[in-house]
């Protein structure tokens, strides 16, 4: 695979002309651009440019309705229920984690259930959103049938992105992960490269493990994270969205890529400020800082198994990739890049 460092600038503009080309307008086309970018710019290449093909291809057919905004339907004071209404996936997760942020500054809480919506692209993009908000989030999506349930051979379950996030004044703990060892994404990218996996991530068609990505794609048998225990997690993420959005289950949705609509989607944000003493609020938030820094400090002290590389806690390297591809420029597929402008032109 090519690739070329673009500055970010360039990347964003680039992104902005393309959205304007599918026929988003405004601040949504602005926005829209801007979260494809930083997704690039993070590192997360699958769901950023890379992604932003597909994301056309169901514009042109007809699943993503590039003028349906997210409409609240229902709801009491901290928890509501959302349509996205088949809009853009990434605008409609961006406005209903909003949503959730400013239910949790008003009551400590807020949560937002959303049904009928589109793939969110990288869902890390909520936890950040939330986390440099000053708040705590969790928040998670169902996907399309991808995942064969721990015993059996057919996918039944989604992979089910799940983010955790936690505000620190040194930058965010941030926790992005599908319910299968590797997302389809990562395995399409170690596909196309030709490059075999880290570590198993699924079986091949005669049912042994492999680091096959492209042995995996074809045979629709992902592992899940923890076996059994990312199996069950994975349903339990499923009913919980579908069940409280009041929307569609994973069983539900199309298995076809080009067709995944409709999804369910969970943001659940909570400010730890309302849990200050008014007499000495900033207490609280030095308090709360001091513990953050002292459990990363304790992953930091692990003895590492590559001397000099310590662990990482979850977030640490989307800052050092931010700043690096920020300095350097953001490398893109090459192939990706230049076929951009020609996209719904």
């Amino acid at each position: 695979m090519s690739q070329l460092r673009v500055p970010f600038a360039e990347l964003e503009s680039a992104l902005h002309r393309a959205v304007l080309r599918l026929g988003l307008t405004g601040e949504r086309a602005a926005l829209c651009a801007r979260l494809f970018a930083e997704t690039t710019r993070d590192g997360i290449y699958t769901h950023g440019l890379n992604r932003f093909p597909r994301f056309a291809q169901m514009v042109a057919n007809g699943q993503v309705d590039v003028t349906a905004e997210p409409e609240r339907t229902g709801g009491t004071t901290v928890l509501e229920r959302w349509d996205g209404h088949r809009g853009p996936g990434n605008l409609n997760a961006y406005a209903c984690m909003q949503r959730a942020i400013a239910l949790a500054k008003q009551n400590g809480l807020g949560a937002v259930a959303l049904r009928n919506t589109n793939h969110w692209m990288r869902g890390g993009t909520y936890g950040w959103l939330a986390a440099e908000a000053g708040v705590f989030a969790v928040c998670w999506t169902n996907t399309m049938p991808n995942l064969p349930p721990w015993g059996a051979t057919t996918p039944a379950l989604g992979n089910n992105p799940l983010i955790l996030a936690a505000p620190r004044k040194a930058g965010p703990v941030v926790l992005d992960m599908a319910m299968s060892q590797f997302s389809y994404g990562t395995l399409a990218a170690y596909a196309k490269r030709g490059q075999a996996l880290p570590a198993p991530g699924g079986f091949d068609a005669q049912g042994n493990l492999t680091t096959d990505a492209a042995a995996i794609e074809a045979s629709q048998r992902a592992l899940p994270i923890g076996l059994w225990k990312g199996s069950g997690l994975s349903l339990m993420l499923d009913l919980f969205a579908a069940a409280l959005a009041g929307g569609l289950a994973t069983h539900q949705l199309s298995r076809d890529p080009l067709q995944e609509s409709g999804i369910s989607q969970f943001f659940l944000a909570l400010d730890p400020s309302l849990l200050a003493d008014p007499a000495d609020p900033g207490a609280h938030d030095r308090m709360q800082e001091q513990l953050l820094d002292a459990i990363l400090a304790s992953v930091h002290a692990a003895d590492p198994v590559t001397p000099g590389r310590p662990a990482r806690y979850p977030g640490e390297q989307t800052l050092h990739l931010r700043e690096e591809n920020l300095r350097l420029g953001v490398p893109v597929d090459r192939e990706v890049w230049e076929r951009l402008p020609s996209i719904f032109s």
